[in-house]
């Protein structure tokens, strides 16, 4: 059965979006999910479903909602799919946790590069459906502008590495 690794956009991050992660827990199982885990308290939660990925995305969508008065946005991946974000993540000299990775639902359009603004030296780079932006001074002050993060959620690259790490135990039955 696939594993999925759902991760929330605006969840946990303020006071508008809280979601206890034992709520989200309690939701997957209530959609049929197995063996749900999550992982902080940043709507980062893995499961075991059948059902094919885009119905995974809508029921939990739809529940959500139904929680929480709107949809926060869901992002789905599966393990393979974060060991090769982690792996392929461009800034080799970038600290794991100021090297942002924002997960998006779809490849941005081609020109949104041109709407970067990086006052601080951040450095950008598009790979398929994920942006990588690495921080030289964190993210917490930055000033970076880049329209097309919007429908996104990020995640640091050690958040990614250890979700892909929680995947793969599941799959393999050692988790």
């Amino acid at each position: 059965m696939p594993v999925y690794v759902a991760l929330l956009r605006a969840v946990n991050v303020g006071g508008t979006g809280t979601l206890p992660m034992a709520e989200l827990g309690a939701i997957c199982e209530g959609l049929g999910f197995t063996d749900v885990r999550t992982y902080i308290q940043s709507g980062n939660v893995i499961f075991r479903s059948e059902l094919a990925e885009a119905e995974v995305q809508k029921r939990l969508e739809d529940a959500l909602a139904a929680k929480m008065g709107k949809a926060p946005g869901v992002v789905l991946r599966s393990r393979r799919e974060l060991e090769a974000i982690a792996a392929n993540a461009p800034f080799p000299d970038a600290k794991p946790n100021f090297l942002l990775i924002t997960f998006l639902p779809q490849p941005p359009p081609a020109d949104a590069l041109d709407k970067l603004v990086a006052p601080d030296g951040e450095q950008v780079q598009i790979d398929g459906r994920e942006i990588y932006i690495q921080f030289p001074n964190g993210s917490g002050r930055s000033k970076l502008k880049l329209p097309a993060l919007k429908p996104g959620t990020a995640r640091n690259l050690n958040t990614v590495r250890k979700l892909a790490e929680m995947a793969a135990a599941l799959e393999d039955g050692t988790a």
